[in-house]
């Protein structure tokens, strides 16, 4: 566990001086002005903000797994296994995405309004910030998922890793049996209905997914 933390403060110092973060940030930033509109109910608001962090996250595996050189990379390898690496890899995303989402979701519950798509059912803030936050985090974690699928080791290739990234991420979104459509159709939902409804069950396939597809990527014996 001790290895694992280093690598991932490492990891985490590499692609916060590379600068390299500020373009997924970017993209949210861009999501959440289109998307989210001041005294807009709360929880239509909070689902735009989660379905946001999604195509953030996976973008944030990409940027952490080309973080540092090839020989650097190598080294840390060799001295604390590939697995390791891999796996400190995904929670540097994971902590990154977590960061930009939850910051997202702060601003999201300032500027929105506290009652539900009827102008009228109040809906209690805190209730809301919880709800939100667990979309959010299965947002994050099912994008870290798509990011470990579509980049090294396992997809190689950016002519197709960086496509193919992109059309998962509105896939997800979109398709009816996706995690992360059915938490934002939980807030949505929700704000139609008055009620603040954690999206619990797409929470737990979200991270079921993750840990799946990380398993896998650390597992794998194709070279990085």
């Amino acid at each position: 566990m001790t290895v694992l933390l280093a690598l991932v403060r490492y990891r985490l110092a590499l692609v916060l001086r590379s600068h390299r973060w500020l373009p997924p940030l970017l993209l949210h930033a861009m999501l959440l002005f289109v998307g989210v509109r001041a005294d807009e109910p709360v929880l239509d608001s909070l689902g735009l903000a989660a379905a946001a962090a999604l195509p953030t996250a996976a973008w944030l595996v990409r940027v952490a797994t080309a973080a540092e050189p090839p020989a650097a990379r190598a080294c840390a390898v060799a001295a604390a296994g590939r697995a390791r690496v891999r796996l400190a890899t995904v929670l540097t995303a994971l902590v990154l995405s977590s960061v930009i989402a939850a910051a997202g979701t702060v601003v999201v519950l300032l500027i929105s309004d506290a009652h539900g798509a009827d102008r009228r059912t109040p809906i209690p803030l805190a209730a809301a910030a919880a709800a939100g936050a667990a979309a959010m985090l299965t947002c994050v974690l099912l994008g870290t998922a798509l990011g470990v699928l579509c980049n090294r080791p396992l997809l190689r290739s950016p002519a197709w890793s960086i496509p193919v990234t992109a059309f998962a991420a509105i896939a997800l979104l979109v398709g009816g049996a996706s995690p992360a459509n059915a938490a934002v159709s939980t807030l949505i939902d929700g704000s139609q209905q008055g009620a603040a409804d954690w999206p619990l069950l797409p929470l737990i396939a979200a991270a079921l997914l993750t840990a799946a597809a990380t398993a896998l990527a650390c597992a794998t014996r194709r070279p990085d």
